[in-house]
């Protein structure tokens, strides 16, 4: 059986080395364009910043041993042709035909194909964009480039065009090489994938590293001789001796495309779950395709690495005879910054809607392990739920606290169908070291329990400040901490009354009956205690602010409305 696989990184060696594993007779060649033939390109940025020392560490196995052409053809017996490029497919004589860095052509037989043709790098065409010190992050090519420049002291300021994972782990591999970093996001917050909540304590974190964030903005041209000096944008310009695009990616359908193969409806390769095109002989794999997300049944283009390796492994298996398939994914994310983790998946709550979902939704903050212990960190948490039939649609997770856990389990929870009530009776691990006895995700699913059985009623930090803006509004926010805590940090106009006093002091309260009265507090615990107490002495419009004054976006001791910043 003779195999051609078109394309390395992740899903191409991964074919090949499934498919050889599986049928050690097979004849297989890799055809890839450039020089480096398989690599973690999700460490790029790692490498940039220096955590990641040396080039050869991004393609060697666990074991240290180094993924190149002599690696595939020795140890997997793979054929590798790397310079060369294939440039048509002839499906029916099952030919390739493929060009070498010296322009020879030829055409190579095939029984079965693999496209793992990838993406590349959206490049905007603005004026400017040809100066020399632009560049994007795909390759590490583009690596190595940007690296010069650094080892040279050539970058003082640095621009990132786009606010995605790219852009955020690249301004912060920036700031550790010393550079004066700015992000410019045209949308109005950067991470999109995440909800206004979770992006706003990613921006704050950036803005104390004294990283720029200018959200909301778009480029508008490059200025400089031969190279960049600086970014113009419709609020400001830019110094910078160094730009990174990083806006997005296309898939590379162009040679699938050429060959009459069917495309989806996100402009990437349609294939069913074993990977098959519409050509049954030729398969594709890896960020040049299309998958369904597993939540909304729909087509989704969501490139990831370790998506790309789960297709090569079942086209592999496929090719094989081997019974395989791909359901989907939920486009579960993780990115560090500095000391603070972002982490998702599933649907955001801006997703879940736009999907037709009424979704309920909760905001949790506290401690990622036993407050007492001296490691517990502060981990955010949101969860989305589909208020029809409890099941959980997604989740988000930020701070310095442990997050890959807790979104690893929501993950599983997700792809199990199982409700909000399932959750939070999941028997998860506990000791002090590693997590409280209620596990954060326990207590964000009771959370949303409460909310569903109609117990609480949430408003999230954004809505309430909206209410208590608008004029003439019959809105009280109480804050129901101790002196103490709101001498630190107050919202105004508040009225404060602890919560151990609320049972005595409550008549205070007689002339606010009519009113709506959002309840606050540092996490919305004793927020959720105080309504309680405020519905049983007959306050009925009565809700809790979600996640309490550590959700409070907004900058802390001011006034709602003009005052004191």
């Amino acid at each position: 059986m003779k195999v051609i696989v078109i394309g390395g990184v992740a899903a191409g060696p991964k074919a090949a080395s499934k498919i050889i594993r599986n049928n050690p007779e097979a004849e297989v060649t890799i055809i890839e364009k450039g020089e480096f033939l398989s690599y973690a390109g999700c460490g790029l940025p790692y490498y940039i910043s220096g955590v990641v020392k040396e080039q050869k560490e991004l393609m060697s196995t666990p074991i240290g041993i180094v993924r190149d052409s002599v690696f595939f053809q020795n140890v997997k017996n793979v054929n590798v042709l790397n310079h060369t490029e294939a440039v048509a497919i002839d499906r029916k004589n099952k030919t390739v035909k493929i060009k070498r860095a010296n322009e020879t052509e030829e055409e190579l037989p095939y029984d079965k194909l693999v496209l793992a043709t990838g993406a590349s790098p959206v490049k905007p065409q603005l004026p400017g964009m040809t100066l020399k010190n632009i560049f994007t992050l795909h390759e590490v090519e583009d690596a190595e480039g940007i690296k010069n420049m650094l080892s040279e002291n050539r970058v003082i300021d640095a621009v990132i065009i786009g606010g995605g994972l790219i852009g955020v782990e690249m301004a912060e591999a920036l700031a550790e090489r010393g550079c004066r970093v700015s992000i410019v996001e045209m949308l109005d917050q950067i991470l999109p994938m995440f909800d206004s909540e979770i992006a706003a304590l990613m921006e704050k974190r950036f803005e104390e590293k004294g990283i720029k964030i200018l959200t909301g903005t778009k480029v508008l041209c490059f200025d400089g001789g031969k190279e960049v000096h600086k970014v113009m944008t419709e609020r400001e310009p830019l110094t910078a001796d160094m730009v990174i695009m990083s806006v997005g990616v296309r898939p590379n359908v162009s040679l699938a495309v050429s060959c009459g193969l069917e495309t989806g409806k996100t402009g990437a390769m349609k294939v069913n779950p074993q990977m098959q095109t519409s050509d049954p002989n030729i398969y594709a794999a890896g960020d040049c395709t299309e998958t369904v997300n597993l939540i909304t049944n729909k087509p989704a283009f969501i490139p990831r690495g370790a998506t790309a390796n789960k297709h090569g492994r079942v086209a592999a298996n496929d090719i094989c005879g081997i019974k395989d398939g791909f359901r989907g994914v939920l486009g579960s994310t993780i990115c560090k910054i500095f000391d603070f983790t972002a982490a998702k998946t599933g649907l955001s709550e801006r997703e879940a809607r736009l999907a037709g979902f009424d979704p309920v939704i909760c905001l949790s903050p506290a401690p990622d392990r036993a407050h007492f212990m001296p490691e517990a960190k502060l981990l955010y948490l949101k969860l989305v739920a589909n208020r029809k039939t409890r099941k959980l649609l997604g989740a988000q997770a930020a701070g310095s606290g442990v997050c890959d856990k807790r979104i690893d389990t929501a993950a599983t929870a997700i792809s199990a169908g199982m409700t909000i009530d399932d959750m939070a009776n999941l028997d998860l691990c506990h000791a002090p070291p590693y997590a409280p006895a209620m596990d954060n995700m326990i207590v964000a699913a009771n959370i949303l329990r409460n909310k569903l059985d109609g117990v609480m009623i949430g408003i999230k930090p954004k809505g309430a400040k909206k209410k208590v803006e608008k004029k003439g509004s019959s809105v009280l926010l109480l804050d129901v901490r101790s002196p103490a805590e709101v001498a630190e940090n107050k919202i105004e106009p508040s009225m404060n009354i602890p919560l151990g006093k609320l049972r005595s002091e409550i008549e205070k309260l007689d002339v606010f009956k009519d009113w709506e009265i959002i309840v606050l507090c540092k996490i919305s615990l004793r927020g959720y205690e105080a309504a309680l107490i405020l519905k049983s002495k007959g306050f009925e419009n009565v809700k809790v602010m979600d996640g309490g004054i550590l959700m409070w976006p907004y900058a802390g001791r001011r006034k709602i409305q003009g005052g004191e910043k």
